[in-house]
């Protein structure tokens, strides 16, 4: 059973429309990337799934009904704009936090201690949340996020402000999270973190959802009749079924001819003893789809 699902809501403030008619659902166990331009659409549905907004049509349900007070315990949520109370020291600003969300104050505080001890923000546990700087702010908003183990966790822009190491870090204990069932719904424009991360996504685009399905899939709606070779052996010129080849830093991409097949072509390299060290077909980045769905181009035929 899905832990979120989304039937056709819409959302309009005046004139305005919002959300247009979207839907999705969110499984457990997954990592799904809610994508989308700057005043798509996103952060109003993401309201919506929290019930701060109410969907002019359309529903939700979460964890298999409506929302409730005791459902909202069950879920963390990371906003992109800081939550934190900044003239209190971060330890008791965690902890409270943590108590709001139903949890024991002694609990809270040996949670809270771990994940300080994780975060390498132990040192800092005694300064005022305004005396940090913006990246242990940001680790210090996802302890908030995760300290009640959650059944769901939505996540903005998590990677906001956050250098290498401690990107890699946010990673691997979304990584964790999703192991031990949590639903995890991340909205970024970081479509790299998307590519490593995600299960499934959606694409809204003007309050319209414009793709959804696995990332598999979707790069594959969009793939052109091309190929990725890379080999030590210089590549012939005249390969049959090769309309151009691009000379790439690593490689080489093969732009196919109608109706030729990958294998026609691989048959013919390893024919004249080419040695094929990589080959695959070549699928768009998302980035390259989200600049294409935003600009109206629309699906690849």
């Amino acid at each position: 059973m899905s832990t979120i699902n989304v039937d056709q809501i819409s959302k309009s403030f005046g004139s305005q429309k919002a959300v247009d008619n979207v839907s999705f659902e969110v499984e457990p166990g997954e990592i799904f990337g809610l994508l989308g331009p700057n005043g798509a659409g996103k952060t109003t549905s993401i309201r919506i799934i929290l019930d701060i907004f109410k969907p002019d049509t359309g529903k939700v349900n979460i964890l298999g009904g409506q929302m409730t007070e005791e459902k909202k315990n069950k879920i963390g949520y990371l906003p992109e704009e800081r939550g934190l109370y900044q003239d209190i020291p971060l330890e008791r600003c965690l902890i409270y936090l943590a108590t709001l969300k139903g949890m024991d104050e002694h609990e809270a505080q040996k949670r809270i201690s771990d994940y300080l001890e994780k975060f390498d923000l132990n040192a800092s546990k005694k300064k005022k949340v305004k005396e940090l700087s913006k990246g242990m702010q940001q680790k210090a908003q996802l302890i908030t996020t995760l300290v009640h183990k959650p059944e769901i966790v939505i996540i903005d822009e998590p990677f906001s402000a956050l250098d290498p190491v401690n990107t890699q870090m946010v990673k691997d204990i979304l990584q964790e999270e999703r192991a031990r069932g949590t639903s995890i719904v991340m909205c970024t424009h970081q479509m790299h973190q998307v590519e490593e991360l995600a299960d499934r996504i959606v694409l809204i685009n003007k309050g319209k959802a414009m793709l959804y399905g696995t990332l598999e899939s979707v790069r594959k709606q969009f793939a052109k009749e091309a190929l990725i070779v890379r080999s030590s052996s210089a590549l012939p010129v005249d390969l049959p079924g090769v309309s151009e080849i691009q000379k790439m830093n690593s490689h080489s991409l093969l732009h196919l001819a109608e109706g030729v097949k990958p294998q026609d072509i691989l048959r013919e390299l390893l024919t004249r003893n080419i040695v094929v060290e990589q080959f695959e077909i070549a699928l768009p980045t998302l980035d390259e789809i989200f600049i294409q769905v935003v600009k109206n181009e629309g699906v690849s035929e």
